[in-house]
């Protein structure tokens, strides 16, 4: 009996309560800094992490089945909130709170340790440049700025969140704004 209670305290520890076998590993990680960052009593990196532990179970509990996120998941719940961070860090910049705006930015540099490495410009170049000859390739036609829409379909599939949606329509956009 007891050994059957520690296998199911095993399967729900570290789930949120959620039955399944099945454990992103990005959130374990997420949970391995967060007790490390309270040992070495790091306030700002155990804060981040409690927040953004709490935004995966809020989406692991949304609608109407409680289920538990894999890795993709977890990572779109990551990318959600450092932009939060770099959004909130702009608005406290422009209202003239700088100490707020600094610890919102430091959040987010917390929370860029757990994102894919980021696309640079000249990657991103290249991949608007693939994205425009695979539709001309499709289409049989050199693509203009009506065609911006599936041009970026076919780039942010290739980003594949390794690069903002704002910086892949700008390098797109400029891409088809040129002559040809």
């Amino acid at each position: 009996m007891a050994s059957v209670r520690s296998q199911a305290r095993s399967l729900l520890q570290g789930t949120g309560g959620l039955a399944s076998t099945r454990v992103s590993i990005l959130k374990a990680r997420l949970r391995n800094d967060l007790t490390a960052a309270m040992k070495s009593r790091d306030e700002l990196v155990k804060s981040t992490l409690r927040m953004t532990l709490t935004a995966v179970h809020n989406a692991e509990v949304a609608g109407t089945q409680a289920r538990e996120l894999d890795d993709d998941e977890v990572l779109q719940v990551i990318r959600r909130e450092s932009k939060k961070r770099a959004e909130s860090a702009e608005a406290f910049a422009a209202a003239g709170r700088q100490e707020l705006a600094t610890r919102e930015r430091a959040e987010g540099e917390v929370l860029a340790r757990y994102l894919p490495q980021q696309l640079g410009d000249d990657e991103l170049a290249v991949l608007a440049r693939e994205a425009v000859a695979a539709l001309e390739a499709e289409t049989g036609q050199t693509p203009g700025p009506r065609q911006m829409g599936q041009v970026m379909r076919l780039a942010t599939a290739a980003a594949a969140g390794r690069a903002d949606g704002r910086r892949v329509a700008d390098a797109v956009k400029a891409l088809l704004a040129a002559p040809q």
